[in-house]
């Protein structure tokens, strides 16, 4: 496989419209932190610090084909409550997403609310109706999808059984999909999955699989079981399983099942994955490339997000650099890529991480800035760098300045234990790196006072922290110099 049958799906998807239908939900997080246990029952006390609310289901499926850089168009049904008027509002954020929702007076809009403490999900609580959509809904969004399907290249159909995918919902995708030569992906939900018709891919995780098929799913053998005994008793054209850290499998009619293993990524939630792999075979797909190459496609995009909290997005930079990275020599391009940074410190915060951060020329290192960087990292979660370029310490430090240049000073940061990113900024000082930053935590060794230190406004404003780690005396670049030229 080459990396440019991958790449050029990345660049396919910004010219592509999207149909996303099945069951929408509205997906909510409160964040905080856990110090004590209830006295009331031997369970932990969260202390809420924020909340944020987003689209779910089919609309996050809607969120990552718009994060890909695609139009989505998003076709459901949802009720005529608070939680629905709050979803319509998440949907006017979303330019590229175009909604064309049903509603009904005696639905419940789905709710699930996830409380989380130090990146971990300790509950959800679900609020829901699972009741078959009506019959004026069900000819309206049957209506929609015949209507709406020939400016799209894919429709990915998303069935969390809240009663929105019924069989004439399933029928309108599968006629559409018929009529405009367009690939039809199903996410499914049940155990007879005979009722999604001659679709182009079903998409179930392991769990499903057996679940509808009553055979274990454990292995590569009991996995190849499955999925032949599921295209005996289905119309399915092709069958992909997800298998989380063991990639996944999928059999076309007339083939061989098919193993594709993943890279081993560190795991932080994985809410939402299925919707990014789902979009992203469904992106991959309608950019007409084979299921090999897609479920590739897939895997990488599914990675990234089960490295974040919540129902996350992926964007297509950060696909295009996992592809990138995972086919070069280098341990992991986005390491260096500014905007992976900032998507990465955006992250962070969402999962209620302390973001710290700091700066400096770090010219030649030693254990004066080792320990300024340790100092700063047992203070925080994840560690910022801010790096003088080149330019930068020229104008700082002299015309023979730096002896190491920029690109070779960050690769030596980012493979230190106590740093997660280095960005490299062009300024004397980092104050508008600070700015777009906004760490929750600035760290500086030397004679500074915290009033002093470049940044400590923009911090101190939003309720952080500056902090002056202890002088380890005897150490600098400019005596290393000197004891050198001795």
């Amino acid at each position: 496989m080459k990396i440019s049958d991958l790449l050029k799906i990345c660049e396919a998807s910004h010219s592509m419209k999207v149909l996303c239908v099945g069951d929408i939900m509205l997906d909510r997080f409160s964040y905080g932190k856990v110090e004590r246990i209830s006295p009331e029952a031997p369970i932990p006390v969260l202390k809420q610090t924020k909340e944020l609310s987003m689209l779910g289901a089919a609309g996050n499926v809607a969120r990552n084909v718009a994060s890909m850089g695609s139009v989505a168009v998003l076709i459901g049904v949802i009720g005529e409550d608070e939680a629905g008027s709050l979803l319509k509002i998440q949907l006017e954020d979303e330019p590229q997403i175009t909604d064309q929702l049903s509603s009904e007076a005696d639905r419940v809009t789905t709710v699930k609310i996830r409380y989380i403490a130090n990146g971990q999900q300790l509950l959800r609580v679900d609020n829901e109706d699972s009741h078959d959509v009506s019959g004026n809904a069900e000819t309206e969004i049957c209506a929609n999808i015949l209507k709406t399907a020939s400016a799209c290249k894919a429709i990915l159909l998303s069935d969390y059984a809240k009663g929105c995918v019924t069989p004439a919902v399933i029928n309108a995708c599968l006629t559409a999909a018929k009529c405009h030569s367009i690939p039809i992906i199903v996410d499914p939900k049940g155990t007879d999955f005979s009722k999604y018709g001659a679709v182009d891919v079903l998409k179930p995780n392991a769990k499903e699989l057996s679940d509808a098929t009553g055979l274990p799913t454990n292995s590569d053998d009991e996995i190849e079981r499955a999925l032949n005994a599921l295209l005996q008793t289905s119309d399915a054209k092709c069958v992909l399983v997800t298998r989380s850290e063991k990639g996944l499998s999928f059999i076309q009619r007339g083939h061989k099942v098919r193993h594709v293993q993943t890279v081993k990524r560190e795991v932080f939630d994985v809410s939402g994955a299925g919707d990014t792999s789902l979009t992203a075979l469904g992106i991959a797909l309608g950019s007409k490339a084979d299921i090999t190459i897609a479920s590739e496609f897939a895997l990488s995009a599914a990675g990234i997000a089960v490295g974040k909290v919540g129902t996350a997005t992926v964007t297509m930079d950060e696909i295009r650099n996992d592809i990138r990275s995972r086919n070069s020599t280098r341990s992991d391009a986005s390491d260096y890529d500014e905007e992976s940074i900032f998507n990465r410190v955006a992250d962070w915060k969402r999962q209620g991480l302390k973001v710290g951060f700091t700066n400096g020329c770090f010219d030649i290192l030693h254990a004066g800035h080792l320990s300024v960087l340790q100092f700063a990292a047992n203070h925080c979660d994840r560690l910022i760098v801010g790096l003088n370029s080149d330019a930068s310490v020229k104008r700082l430090k002299g015309e023979q300045r730096p002896i190491n240049g920029g690109i070779d000073r960050q690769i030596l940061l980012t493979g230190l234990k106590p740093v997660d990113a280095v960005i490299i900024f062009d300024d004397d000082t980092p104050k508008s790196l600070i700015e777009r930053l906004q760490p929750d935590l600035i760290v500086k060794g030397g004679d500074y006072t915290p009033e002093t230190v470049v940044g400590a406004d923009t911090v101190l404003a939003n309720g952080g922290q500056v902090l002056i780690a202890p002088i380890l005396e005897g150490r600098s670049t400019t005596s290393i110099i000197a004891k050198s030229q001795t």
